[in-house]
């Protein structure tokens, strides 16, 4: 089978708005992920035990399984006990809570790389908790925290393939739909690859850039 060139122009707006629906699914999975990441590090850093051991086994659970099966559990398992969601809203719940818990994990670590006497110093000083988290401990965490979090962002956009599982209208779903109508699989799977590779490649060089910039900003030579 040779390459259409013709083919290619015919379904490049299609592929092109597939593109869009893909990023836009992984910037907000993203967003969510950045917010339950922080929600499972608070409820972990409670003093009730309880609440810390039930935090801790519902991410070791969700990050022990993989986020197909959850895509499914969510979509097609869900309507079962009355809860209907629509293949967006399925698959933005599914990969915020999913890789909400690796950025817990990844939260929990750059925090824990501060060494405790910035802690014992902020309270000798008499600072409130606030203000030692905002003014001492996060600009410290921020730099340990910030490779793990990029790589997760790359990982989500690279994962969103498995929503055309679901029927979400992302970049594989498209290429499937138009093999399907057309019998032609070539242009539009080589499409994908190299529209992910394209995007990918400068957003970890970017994300490099960031680590490097804010690193020579806290005084680090990197």
């Amino acid at each position: 089978m040779e390459w259409r060139w013709d083919f290619t122009f015919e379904i490049l707006p299609r592929m092109l708005w597939a593109t869009g629906n893909t990023l836009l699914a992984a910037l907000i999975g993203y967003a969510i992920a950045l917010v339950v990441g922080l929600v499972f590090l608070l409820l972990q850093q409670t003093r009730y035990r309880l609440i810390n051991f039930l935090v801790r086994e519902i991410v070791e659970f969700i990050r022990s399984t993989p986020l197909l099966v959850q895509l499914f559990f969510v979509y097609f398992v869900a309507p079962q006990f009355g809860i209907i969601l629509s293949a967006w809203t399925s698959a933005m719940i599914t990969i915020g809570l999913h890789f909400g818990t690796y950025l817990s994990e990844v939260y929990r670590g750059s925090l824990n790389a501060v060494p405790k006497g910035q802690w014992e110093a902020c309270r000798a000083l008499n600072m409130s908790a606030t203000r030692t988290y905002f003014r001492v401990i996060l600009p410290q965490a921020f730099p340990v925290a910030l490779p793990g979090m990029g790589n997760y962002l790359i990982g989500i956009f690279k994962d969103t393939p498995m929503l055309a599982t679901i029927g979400v209208a992302e970049l594989m779903h498209t290429a499937n739909a138009l093999g399907a109508e057309t019998y032609r699989y070539l242009e539009p799977y080589t499409m994908v690859g190299f529209i992910f590779l394209m995007i990918s490649l400068p957003t970890a060089a970017g994300l490099r850039k960031l680590e490097t910039a804010v690193a020579r900003a806290q005084g680090q030579n990197k």
